[in-house]
C-alpha cells in the first residue's frame, strides 16, 4: 500500500493468496475477494465500528470495472452498509481527464460512468482527475464545461465525420451511444487537481452535499449562525460550478 490505512481487507483475505491457490488472474481474484468479503460482513462491521464513531471514512477500491458494472457483490456490500448500518455513502468515480482529448475515449468514459451509476444506485460524483496535466495530451476540441456538463453530444459527431478512417457503422454506433447517455441525463463531471487544496475542498463539499453529511450536525445547533464548519463552507461558497470549471479551464486547459 502506498499509504497507511486504518483497515486493510488483506487482513481478511489476500489477493496474492487467492491468485496462487485458485490459479486466478488479478481480475478474477478481485471478484473472488469481493465475494468473500460479502460473505463476511460481520468482520467488516466489527472492524469499522470503532472508526465510524469519530472519523470520516474513505473506502479506496480497485479500479477493475467488473466490480462496479456487472458483478453484484460490491453493490450488495454498499447497500447493506447504507440501508442496515446507516452509513451515509457516496460513490466517487475517478476518470482520467485525458480521455476528453479523444471523442471515442470520452464516450467510453460516459458509458462507464453511466453504467456504474445505474448498477450501484447510490449518490454518485463523477470526477475528471489529473486535470492539471490534461494539456499534455493535446488541445480540447471544446470548452471544459462541454465535458463536465455533458452538453449536446451531437457536436462530437462532427469529429467522427471528419475522420475518413472511421466506418459508417462506427459513426452510427457512436451517435446511438451519445443519444443513450443524453436520454438518461444523469452523467456530469467535476474537475480535480489533487495538488490544489481548493479543488479538493470543492470536491469534498460536493460529496458532503450528495450524501447529506453537510447537514448532519444541524440538529445540535440552535442559534442563528451557529452551524458546523462543513455546512458553513458550503453555504458561504457562492461560486457556481460553472464558474469553478471556467477557472479550472483558465489554469490548465
Amino acid at each position: 500500500m502506498p499509504y497507511k490505512c486504518a483497515l486493510n481487507i488483506s487482513e481478511l483475505i489476500s489477493l496474492a493468496d487467492v491468485m496462487d491457490e485458485l490459479q486466478l488472474g488479478p481480475n478474477g481474484g478481485l471478484v473472488y475477494c469481493m465475494d468473500y468479503l460479502q460473505q463476511n460482513m460481520d468482520w467488516l462491521k466489527e472492524k469499522l465500528e470503532p472508526l465510524a464513531r469519530e472519523h470520516y471514512l474513505i473506502f479506496d477500491l480497485p479500479g477493475q470495472v467488473e466490480l462496479f458494472m456487472m458483478h453484484d457483490s460490491l453493490r450488495q456490500i454498499i447497500l447493506e452498509m447504507n440501508n442496515k448500518w446507516d452509513y451515509r455513502l457516496t460513490v466517487v468515480h475517478l476518470v482520467d481527464s485525458h480521455l476528453c482529448t479523444e471523442p471515442s475515449k470520452y464516450i467510453a468514459a460516459l458509458l462507464l460512468s453511466l453504467s456504474c451509476m445505474l448498477h450501484l444506485e447510490m449518490p454518485h460524483v463523477n470526477v475528471l482527475s489529473k486535470i492539471d496535466i490534461i494539456e499534455q495530451y493535446g488541445e480540447l476540441a471544446f470548452n471544459l464545461d462541454f465535458y463536465t456538463d455533458v452538453l449536446d453530444l451531437g457536436y462530437l459527431m462532427e469529429h467522427f465525420d471528419a475522420n475518413p478512417y472511421l466506418s459508417k457503422k462506427y459513426r452510427k454506433l457512436s451517435a446511438g451511444l451519445c443519444e443513450l447517455v443524453e436520454d438518461f441525463s444523469l452523467v456530469s463531471f467535476t474537475p480535480l487537481n489533487i495538488e490544489d487544496k481548493e479543488s479538493v475542498q470543492a470536491l469534498v463539499a460536493l460529496v458532503d452535499k450528495s450524501n447529506g453529511y453537510v447537514f448532519s450536525g444541524l440538529h445540535a445547533h440552535t442559534k442563528a449562525g451557529d452551524y458546523p464548519p462543513e455546512f458553513s463552507y458550503t453555504a458561504t461558497n457562492t461560486q457556481s460550478e460553472y464558474e469553478r470549471v471556467m477557472d479550472v479551464q483558465d489554469k490548465y486547459c
